[in-house]
């Protein structure tokens, strides 16, 4: 572990003097600063993907499916989405050019965030992936301060987001019939409001690091484009699940925000990235939030005398600053889409 940022800095110039083409993750050990308590560490790698994760197809508004999916397991895969194969692949191959061209220091702008190798995630401990995250509402506010490299990221994440949301408000719509709330509950509520993007490299020993540490999301529902790479485990029963990726397909998971909503009846639930050895894993995270000013409380048609309410009210924004919801540069992102770049 590095006793200063200096040491650190100073240890990254020597590498990158030995080998300029090298990346941090060209590596034939992984260094310590990698390795996860062991408590931490991935276990059951190379267990069958599981095969319980439900896979729906959306062609025929399935509701009940839907609903059992978000009650019983808080994950699951849809199939006919939406969402074209083409905004899919361009989104992806933006992202892909991104992590391409930007093998300098991380960035913090006003409006986006980029972290790689020194994105900490537990008692100093690296986590195994380089990451950027942005805002996305409003949306036309946003798309100039986004990323200029490579000149066709703007266009195509911009066109990706339209179709996410799209997305979104049909899957809303069938949790609120599924709740017996109105179909259009969460609609004015609700924003695509952050982007995140990750690049898990090959790692040299998977079992001593992650890609993500165990964590819920602090979202509404959480939609996920992973192009057909593995590396996504879910808790369920007291163990990690592999999740596998079926080709364009998108997992979508229910985020701390619905739960309480639904007043505890739709689930939230943990889940991780671990690495592997052989292929790089990319990935585009679109979380549905809650509009900041939002109050968030179990809606009043699933509250009575037999079913009080599990939650307090409070407002989005104050949860998000409380809990440092985005990791530490919550306030870049909190505020970024009102910021000036």
């Amino acid at each position: 572990m590095y006793s200063t940022l200096c040491d650190y800095l100073v240890e990254n110039m020597e590498m990158k003097k030995e080998g300029k083409d090298s990346r941090w993750f060209d590596v034939k050990l992984v260094p310590n600063d990698y390795i996860f308590p062991q408590i931490y560490r991935p276990e059951n790698l190379d267990s069958p993907l599981s095969l319980s994760i439900p896979v729906i197809d959306l062609q025929n508004t399935p509701i009940q499916e839907i609903f059992k999916a978000s009650q019983d397991f808080g994950f699951f895969q849809v199939m006919n989405h939406g969402v074209s194969k083409k905004a899919m692949d361009d989104a992806m191959s933006a992202i892909e050019e991104f992590f391409n061209i930007h093998e300098g220091s991380g960035s913090v702008r006003k409006n986006w965030i980029y972290t790689k190798s020194i994105d900490y995630a537990k008692d100093g401990v690296h986590l195994w992936r380089e990451n950027l995250k942005h805002p996305c509402y409003p949306l036309e506010k946003c798309i100039p301060r986004w990323p200029n490299k490579p000149s066709t990221y703007q266009e195509v994440i911009a066109a990706y987001i339209v179709e996410i949301r799209k997305l979104s408000l049909r899957i809303f719509e069938m949790i609120c019939k599924g709740l017996g709330l109105d179909p259009e509950y969460l609609n004015d509520m609700s924003e695509v409001q952050i982007l995140a993007a990750n690049f898990y490299p090959p790692c040299p020993d998977p079992s001593l690091t992650l890609g993500s540490l165990p964590h819920r999301d602090p979202s509404l529902i959480t939609i996920l484009n992973q192009a057909g790479a593995t590396g996504l485990q879910v808790m369920k029963d007291g163990e990690w699940v592999n999740v596998g990726a079926i080709p364009n397909s998108l997992v979508v998971n229910i985020g701390c925000q619905l739960e309480i909503i639904s007043n505890g009846k739709l689930k939230s639930v943990e889940h991780r990235v671990v690495t592997n050895m052989h292929e790089a894993r990319r990935t585009l995270v679109t979380h549905v939030n809650p509009s900041p000013d939002s109050i968030i409380e179990p809606a009043s048609v699933l509250v009575s005398e037999s079913e009080p309410p599990r939650f307090k009210a409070f407002r989005y924004r104050d949860f998000v600053e409380r809990n440092r919801a985005f990791g530490d540069y919550t306030n870049v992102l909190q505020n970024g889409a009102g910021s000036e770049s």
